[in-house]
């Protein structure tokens, strides 16, 4: 059922309630530790695929002091896995040129570039539901205009987050009133689909424009004084600079490399 979608979407946003000491960090340094993770993370070279498993210890750490359930995010991270699997196969098909011969057999440039776009789009998409499990995203927002991200781009991503429900609710109210007029039906017809697109469209954009004027009455889009955690303990400010630190000393001194 697509009501069932809407809960899974915004699960994880649930998790951000928890009382660990991760949930207790300030916002700001979650979103500035998984920035530099996944600056770090991305900035290996193509075939290295090594470079980045030292990497792993800190969705491991993270996912254990937090309390989160791991098979969840797991399942979630299957969603993104098609986006990669297309250029990580197109490397592998692209780039035959052998690399090293292990075993007897020979292993190509195209396969280590396919481990590592693989390896790297696990990192750093856990990192971010991480981010988000542990973050309220009001508490997100917030920080990326602290530190004075386009507005814009905010903004985007505040309405594409919260839209997404909207499409989707809209979506399941239509496919059940569907169902109720084609009973034998086991889904829409392809014949319907078209105009059950169109009629989607429209109900969400008139949806959608009810909501913004709700949140509009309520004060969205003006300069409200910001009341949330502005500070950053000692504690937090000794955080941020361990994971820093961290990331920086595995991207340049690699610990398998080392072996």
């Amino acid at each position: 059922m697509l009501s069932n979608r809407v809960h899974d979407l915004y699960v994880l946003e649930s998790l951000s309630d928890g009382d660990t000491v991760v949930h207790r960090l300030h916002p700001q340094v979650k979103l500035i530790a998984t920035l530099a993770f996944i600056i770090t993370i991305v900035s290996f070279n193509r075939y290295d695929v090594l470079g980045a498993v030292p990497y792993f210890i800190y969705p491991i750490l993270i996912l254990s002091l937090a309390e989160l359930p791991a098979g969840m995010l797991h399942r979630r991270f299957l969603i993104a896995l098609p986006f990669c699997s297309f250029a990580a196969v197109t490397n592998l098909i692209l780039l035959r040129e052998t690399a090293f011969v292990f075993g007897g057999i020979a292993f190509s440039w195209g396969f280590l570039s396919m481990l590592a776009i693989l390896l790297r789009t696990y990192l750093c998409v856990m990192a971010v539901f991480i981010l988000i499990a542990t973050t309220p995203f009001p508490a997100l927002t917030r920080e990326l205009r602290r530190l004075h991200a386009p507005k814009i781009l905010i903004t985007l991503i505040e309405m594409i987050y919260r839209y997404i429900g909207v499409l989707i609710d809209e979506a399941g109210s239509m496919a059940i009133a569907y169902k109720l007029r084609s009973v034998k039906s086991k889904g829409i017809a392809m014949k319907d689909m078209g105009s059950f697109v169109g009629q989607l469209a429209i109900r969400s954009f008139d949806r959608g424009e009810r909501i913004y004027a709700a949140m509009a009455c309520r004060g969205y889009g003006r300069d409200i004084p910001d009341t949330g955690r502005t500070r950053m303990a000692a504690a937090d400010i000794v955080c941020m600079i361990l994971f820093c630190t961290a990331f920086v000393l595995l991207r340049f001194f690699p610990v398998l490399h080392m072996l």
